[in-house]
């Protein structure tokens, strides 16, 4: 018959057949017909590519970058006077990061999608593996393979004739010794010519591995609930005085994205003391500190009875569900400043700042109420004053044992009306006018226990040195989510231990009696991945068997053909 002829090659045929199908084809000519994805074929190959294991390990990586910028941008929660300062300085880049949420980079939606992302890659990864173990928990060990000797550890040995052991007595006394091995036994064919049996151990090493991404899951939860609701705050307290946990009660405040005022735990601290131990036996450390100690009087809250309580460095006092952590302590002169009217302008403690080991200490003090002129000072406090050889004092020991204060006065505006925040650790004398210092005619001036009080210049009013007093500067800390990456995170560690160390093994033993009346077992193990120890296992499986199977059955070890007995365990083969 002639064939029938067609106005079209065959390849465009099946083209057009497979696309009436809803398939393509690859480019180039001759290639497989591929069927379409379509929409929900696409989502889900996003799906599968989203919760693969690569994909989560490249957002933690991405993670890990991404919060990078934090650190090496001042952040507006925690800090939004150095933000301003650097949109100042960086008029062209400040606003572009600010754009791109540089400057809040932990609320910021890119650093929040890599997290979810992460989140939802994690339970993809996680909630299908745990439906398959438990399904795998359920099954049976596999069958017993047809050839054991193909397995990577194999053995044999044999147990002695004109004995009572039928082959299917040797299989069950073969899965008692696995199982006591550790092994989940499956007894096989017993009543065939090749009884058996089954076993598998390791099941632990998936488990652990489960547990492990579902505490990093935790551990994620976790922090998300700590960034949320939790809050940190620091505050300086001069002994005697007191802190009440307000917003207004802090020197700096960080909120979580969710914090409500409600969150505040109701405590007051009071520091009735602080006391500094300093090295004064060693030639090499001399004067370093050895041990901090601030006495603290605590009301869980405001209707509680008091409680005297200890505050040390790394030992946190505990109030409500908030830590209060010893991050720094240092001295407060006592000054009264008169103005030139006469009347108390400022009385009271000024915090310094130690900079240096022997706590030589800068000293800012703004009086903002002084009138004609408001009136500031700048300078130093040194707890031991010691002349040098160019007459200029230095600190010689931490102690106060001989204090004095060493300053310079500035009259002018302080610029604390407009609104603009100022650091009070830092005063801008570039628009002061100084009225004394070293190189003035009124000198500078210099306050002790001899001398107490000075006269400011142009009857601007006085300043007096009352007294030295000591501060702690704590850090107040609540998170919510503290106890769950704790939890999680040792979670984490064991179930990493366990996938890490836990060898995920199969073995097989199989009895059958030979001609000559002896049983014979061979015996054959695989591991389930990398198992370096597995040989180690071949040879302690053969010991055991011989033990329970030839040794108790042929006394003093000789078997009935005057070999030794299980002379043939430990062969291997592949």
């Amino acid at each position: 018959m002639t064939p029938l002829k067609t106005d079209r090659p065959a390849d465009d045929a099946a083209g057009a057949t497979a696309a009436g199908r809803g398939t393509t084809r690859r480019p180039g000519e001759g290639g497989p017909a591929l069927p379409r994805l379509g929409v929900v074929g696409t989502l889900r190959w996003a799906w599968r590519q989203l919760t693969s294991m690569r994909v989560a390990l490249l957002l933690l990586l991405l993670l890990a970058v991404a919060a990078v910028p934090g650190s090496l941008f001042p952040q507006r929660p925690s800090n939004p006077a150095a933000v301003t300062q650097y949109l100042d300085d960086n008029p062209v880049t400040g606003p572009w990061l600010d754009r791109f949420q540089f400057f809040d980079v932990y609320a910021s939606v890119w650093f929040s999608a890599i997290y979810l992302l992460l989140f939802v890659s994690l339970i993809g990864c996680v909630v299908p593996r745990t439906i398959a173990h438990v399904k795998a928990l359920r099954q049976p060990p596999p069958a017993t393979p047809r050839r054991l000797s193909r397995m990577p550890q194999y053995g044999t040995l044999a147990v002695p004739a004109g004995t009572d052991a039928a082959a299917a007595d040797v299989a069950r006394r073969a899965g008692a010794v696995l199982k006591r091995r550790g092994y989940r036994v499956r007894l096989q064919d017993l009543d065939g010519d090749r009884p058996s049996a089954a076993a598998e151990r390791g099941y632990l090493r998936e488990t652990g591995n489960l547990i492990f991404h579902t505490a990093l899951i935790g551990v994620l939860v976790s922090v998300a609930v700590g960034g949320l609701f939790g809050y940190r705050g620091q505050r300086t307290i001069v002994e005697g005085d007191s802190f009440v946990n307000t917003l207004v009660g802090y020197d700096s405040f960080s909120p979580g994205t969710n914090f409500a005022d409600d969150n505040l735990d109701p405590f007051s601290v009071q520091l009735d003391k602080f006391d500094v131990t300093f090295d004064r036996e060693s030639t090499t450390h001399y004067g370093q500190p050895i041990d901090f100690t601030a006495h603290l009087t605590t009301r869980q809250t405001p209707s509680s009875a008091p409680e005297q309580q200890t505050l040390k460095v790394n030992s946190p006092v505990d109030l409500g569900g908030s830590s209060v952590f010893l991050v720094g302590n240092g001295y407060a002169p006592v000054v009264t400043v008169r103005d030139g009217q006469g009347k108390v302008a400022w009385s009271g403690p000024v915090v310094s700042t130690p900079t240096d080991g022997m706590y030589t200490s800068a000293f800012v003090l703004k009086v903002p109420d002084a009138r004609p002129e408001q009136l500031s000072f700048v300078g130093f406090f040194l707890p031991t004053a010691v002349a040098g050889e160019d007459k200029v004092a230095f600190s010689g020991d931490p102690d106060p044992l001989l204090p004095q204060l060493n300053l310079n006065s500035f009259k002018g505006d302080l610029g604390l009306d407009n609104g603009v925040p100022s650091s009070v650790f830092a005063l801008d004398t570039s628009t002061l006018t100084q009225l004394n210092g070293r190189d003035k005619p009124a000198g500078g001036i210099v306050l002790d226990r001899t001398h107490k009080t000075q006269q400011l210049p142009n009857g601007l009013g006085s300043i007096t040195f009352d007294g030295v007093k000591r501060y702690i500067a704590i850090d107040v800390r609540h998170d919510p989510g503290t106890t769950g990456a704790l939890v999680f995170s040792s979670a984490a560690l064991l179930g990493l231990i366990g996938s890490l160390f836990v060898p995920r093994r199969r073995a097989w033993v199989r009895a059958g009696r030979a001609s000559d009346g002896r049983v014979m077992v061979e015996y054959g193990l695989l591991a389930r991945g990398e198992d370096h120890r597995l040989e180690r296992e071949r040879v302690a499986l053969g010991r055991a068997l011989d033990d329970a199977l030839v040794a108790e059955r042929a006394p003093n070890g000789k078997n009935d053909a005057g070999g030794t007995a299980g002379a043939d365990r430990g062969t291997t083969g592949l």
